[in-house]
C-alpha cells in the first residue's frame, strides 16, 4: 500500500496550499474509493483513509470558500464499476459519521439530546452494535421475493449483483409474513477460517490471494459469474433497512428482531443501551472480544433506538444524525520529540508544534504534532487537572504518537525512563516570537495570545490573507501570494491600503505595479480593476473579512441580517462598548451570539487603532444593506421573534430553525423591537415582559397556525 505523508500543520496553510493541498486530497480520496469500493484492492490502510478525510474537512472548515464540487466530504463509496447493471436506490445508501473518543461519544448523545429538547437525565436508548469490516449490500424483496441486491456504490446507484447474492446461504431469496415492500441492508463479510482456507485453494491452485477477509468477499460477491460466488464462503449479517411499505416496528431494536424472525442473521452482540456510559461499556466488551470473534470488526455503530426520534433527527447530506460509528483505536508509534516551535496565528495565538524524528503511524508519516498550549504541555487540562499522569513534554523526550483518525497527530504519553539527564522544563514564551510583544493570556482562554495586532507581522500578514479571501473580498489576482510581497515591500500594511493601490502605484506614479517583477501593464490595470469592482460589497461579507475572532460566516451573516446596514451595526458596537445598556442587550440577546463573541467585537471597535483603521476602510467601500431572503408569502419575514417555555410540538432548535426559513430573526431576550413572542408552558419573564412592553404572544398552537401548520 502506498503511504502519504499528512505532516504540514493545516494552521500554517495559506489559501494557494489549501487549495492545492484539496485537489490532492480529492484526487487520493478518488483514488481510495475506487480501490476499495469498486476494485476491491485497498492502495492504503483505513487509519490512513480516515486520516486524509478528517484533514480534508478540517481545511474546509478553515477555507470553506475553498470546498470543491467534487469534496470528498460530500461522497459516499464510488462510482459503480463498468461490467455490472446499475440499480437506483429507493433510498440513498448512507455512510456514518465517525468518533475515536469516549468524550466525542458523550458529545454525541449531547447533541442528540439538545437537537430533540430533551434533558440530560431522560432516558434515551441507543442500540450499539458490531461495525462488521466488509461490503454493504442492499436486498429488496417484493412479496416476499428478492428481486434485487446491489451492492453501495456511491450512496444512490449501486451494482445489480442480484444473481451472486441469491448464492449466498445467508440470504433467503423468499420471505414469510413480510412487507410486501421490504429493502434488507447488511454487510457481507468473511469470517476468518473461511477466508484461510480460501486463500489456501487460490494458492494451492495458483490464484490470486486476497489480502484480508473484507478484499476476499467484496471481491468475491462482484464476480460478474455468479458460479464464482457460489463457491466462495461468504457470510451476510443484516443491520437495517431501506424502503419498506410497512413499519417492522417503533424501535431499532425491535426491528432487527423481526429481520430475524424472517431468517437473516443479525449480530448477537447487538445490545440496547441507556445513555452513553452504557454504550461505552459495550464498546469495550466488543473491543475486548474483538480477538475472537472470528470476523474482522473496526468499531461500535451506535444508533438512536426509538424510530420516531430517528425520524425527527433526519439526516445531514451524507450521513444521519441519528448514528455514529465509534472506530477502534488506531496504530500507536514512539519517536523522538526534536523541538518544540511556537506558531503565530491571525488572531495572535501561541500555538505551539512538536517537530518530530519522523515515523510512520497507521501508514502514514508524521513529523509534526500538535501541542495544544500551555497546559497541555506542562501536563494538565484547563482546569489544572493532570493528563499523562502529570507527565510533562520536554525537548528530546521520547513520546507516544497516535492518529486515531485526527488530522493532526497527538503525543499520548512520555517516557520518562529514556529522558535525557539534561533535558528542562519547556518554558513557554511571554512575548511573541514574530513581534517581541507581551504575549497574554486572558481569564478563560486557553491560548496565550499576542497583543502586537497589525504590529506583529504574523497577525498583519494574516488579517491581510483573510481579508482578500473567497468568503470575504475575494479580489482577484490578489491572493495569498501577492499580499505577502506587497506588505514586504510596505505598499499594503492594513486593508485601506488596498484600495488606494492604483493612486498610489497607478498611471503616472513615479513607481508602478506594471513595472515590478511578476507584473505587466494586462495584469495590474486587471488587479486594478478588481479591486475597484469589490469596493460594493455586502455587509455580511465586510464583517467576516475583518477578521475578528468569533465571528466567522455564519456569525457574520447572522450579524448583518440583524443588523441591516453598516450605520446602524456600528451605532449598535458604540452603543454597547459599555457592556451594558440596551444596545448590548440587545447584541447578546441575538440567536447565535454570545457574551463572549459580543465582547471580542465591541472590544475590536474600541481599540483606537483597530477602529481607525477599520474607518478608513469604510470610507472606500460601498457596503450593500443586507437583505433577508424569505418565501413570497412568508408571515413572519423580518420579524423579530423571541420563543420561550417549553413547546409541545417541537423543539426550540426546530422551531428557531423553521422561523429563520422564512426570513424571521431570532433573538433571545425580548425588547422593544420584538414582533413576536411564541410563550409555550412554563414561559416567565419574557412573557411578563412582553406584556409590559405591548408585544403580540402566541401560544405554539396559534404560532403554528400562524405558518400553515396547524
Amino acid at each position: 500500500m502506498r503511504r502519504v505523508t499528512t505532516d504540514i500543520d493545516i494552521d500554517a496553510l495559506d489559501r494557494d496550499q489549501a487549495r492545492q493541498e484539496l485537489a490532492r486530497l480529492a484526487k487520493l480520496l478518488d483514488r481510495a474509493d475506487a480501490a476499495y469500493h469498486r476494485d476491491d484492492a485497498p492502495v492504503m490502510s483505513d487509519a490512513e483513509y480516515d486520516a486524509l478525510k478528517r484533514r480534508n474537512t478540517a481545511i474546509e472548515e478553515r477555507f470553506p470558500d475553498l470546498k470543491r464540487g467534487d469534496s470528498p466530504s460530500d461522497r459516499v463509496g464510488a462510482t459503480p464499476a463498468e461490467g455490472f447493471g446499475k440499480i437506483r436506490h429507493a433510498r440513498r445508501m448512507m455512510s456514518l459519521g465517525n468518533v475515536f473518543e469516549p468524550e466525542e461519544v458523550r458529545d454525541f448523545d449531547d447533541y442528540v439530546r439538545k437537537y430533540l429538547g430533551m434533558s440530560a437525565d431522560a432516558s434515551l436508548t441507543y442500540t450499539a452494535e458490531p461495525k462488521i469490516d466488509g461490503l454493504s449490500l442492499s436486498l429488496r424483496y417484493e412479496d416476499g421475493v428478492l428481486i434485487q441486491a446491489a451492492t453501495r456504490g456511491d450512496g444512490a446507484v449501486g451494482e445489480d449483483v442480484t444473481r451472486n447474492a441469491r448464492t449466498i446461504e445467508d440470504i433467503p431469496t423468499r420471505l414469510e409474513n413480510a412487507p410486501r415492500i421490504l429493502e434488507v441492508r447488511g454487510e457481507v463479510y468473511m469470517s476468518h477460517a473461511d477466508f484461510a482456507a480460501l486463500n489456501e485453494r487460490q494458492r494451492a491452485a495458483g490464484d490470486k490471494v486476497f489480502a484480508n477477509p473484507r478484499n476476499a468477499a467484496a471481491g468475491s460477491l462482484r464476480q460478474l459469474d455468479a458460479e464464482v460466488t457460489r463457491r466462495r464462503p461468504l457470510r451476510f449479517f443484516a443491520y437495517g433497512w431501506g424502503e419498506t411499505s410497512a413499519n417492522l416496528a417503533d424501535t431499532q431494536s425491535e426491528s432487527l428482531r423481526v429481520l430475524g424472525q424472517l431468517g437473516f442473521a443479525i449480530n448477537d452482540m447487538t445490545r440496547v443501551c441507556d445513555g452513553p456510559e452504557a454504550m461505552l461499556e459495550h464498546y469495550n466488551r466488543i473491543e475486548a472480544a474483538r480477538g475472537s470473534l472470528g470476523y474482522d470488526i473496526d468499531g461500535v455503530v451506535y444508533k438512536v433506538d426509538d424510530l420516531a426520534l430517528q425520524a425527527r433527527l433526519g439526516f445531514r447530506s451524507t450521513t444521519p444524525r441519528w448514528a455514529m460509528a465509534h472506530k477502534f483505536p488506531a496504530e500507536l508509534a514512539w519517536t523522538q520529540l526534536e523541538k518544540i516551535e511556537i506558531q503565530v496565528g491571525r488572531t495572535g495565538a501561541l500555538s505551539p508544534v512538536a517537530r518530530l524524528h519522523p515515523v510512520t503511524v497507521g501508514g502514514v508519516v508524521v513529523s509534526n504534532a500538535t501541542l495544544h498550549n500551555e497546559d497541555y504541555i506542562a501536563g494538565r487540562d484547563a482546569d489544572g487537572a493532570p493528563i499523562r499522569d502529570g507527565k510533562d513534554i520536554r525537548e528530546g523526550d521520547w513520546v507516544q504518537v497516535y492518529r486515531a483518525g485526527d488530522v493532526i497527530p497527538k503525543v499520548a504519553d512520555v517516557d520518562l525512563s529514556r529522558r535525557p539527564a539534561d533535558a528542562s522544563p519547556y518554558q513557554f514564551p511571554q512575548t511573541c516570537p514574530e513581534c517581541g510583544s507581551a504575549a497574554i493570556r486572558e481569564e478563560g482562554d486557553s491560548a496565550r495570545r499576542c497583543t502586537g495586532g497589525l504590529i506583529c507581522p504574523a497577525q498583519a500578514v494574516e488579517k491581510l490573507k483573510h481579508f482578500v479571501s473567497r468568503a470575504a473580498f475575494d479580489i482577484e489576482g490578489l491572493g495569498a501570494k501577492q499580499v505577502e510581497q506587497f506588505y514586504r515591500d510596505g505598499w499594503i500594511k492594513e486593508p485601506a491600503d488596498i484600495f488606494t493601490l492604483e493612486e498610489r502605484f497607478g498611471p503616472g506614479q513615479p513607481r508602478q505595479l506594471k513595472n515590478r517583477e511578476g507584473w505587466g501593464e494586462k495584469s495590474a490595470t486587471n488587479l486594478f480593476a478588481a479591486i475597484h469592482d469589490s469596493r460594493r460589497i455586502p455587509l455580511s461579507r465586510v464583517l467576516f473579512a475583518l477578521g475578528i475572532r468569533h465571528v466567522g460566516e455564519v456569525a457574520a451573516r447572522t450579524l448583518a441580517t440583524h443588523y441591516g446596514t453598516w450605520t446602524v451595526f456600528i451605532r449598535a458596537m458604540d452603543g454597547a462598548a459599555p457592556q451594558e445598556g440596551p444596545d448590548w442587550n440587545e447584541l447578546i440577546g441575538i440567536d447565535g451570539v454570545g457574551k463572549v463573541m459580543a465582547r471580542a467585537l465591541v472590544t475590536s471597535f474600541a481599540q483606537p487603532a483597530e477602529r481607525a483603521s477599520i474607518d478608513r476602510l469604510v470610507a472606500l467601500l460601498e457596503i450593500e444593506e443586507a437583505r433577508q431572503t424569505a418565501p413570497a408569502d412568508s408571515p413572519v419575514a423580518g420579524k423579530t421573534i423571541v420563543f420561550t417555555g417549553t413547546l409541545e410540538r417541537m423543539t426550540r432548535a426546530e422551531a428557531k430553525d423553521r422561523a429563520e426559513a422564512l426570513g424571521a430573526k431570532v433573538s433571545g431576550s425580548v425588547s422593544s423591537r420584538t414582533d413576536l413572542l411564541v410563550a409555550g408552558p412554563g414561559a416567565g419573564s419574557k412573557a411578563r415582559k412582553a406584556a409590559d412592553l405591548g408585544v403580540e404572544v402566541l401560544d405554539e398552537e396559534a404560532w403554528l397556525k400562524l405558518l400553515g401548520q396547524a
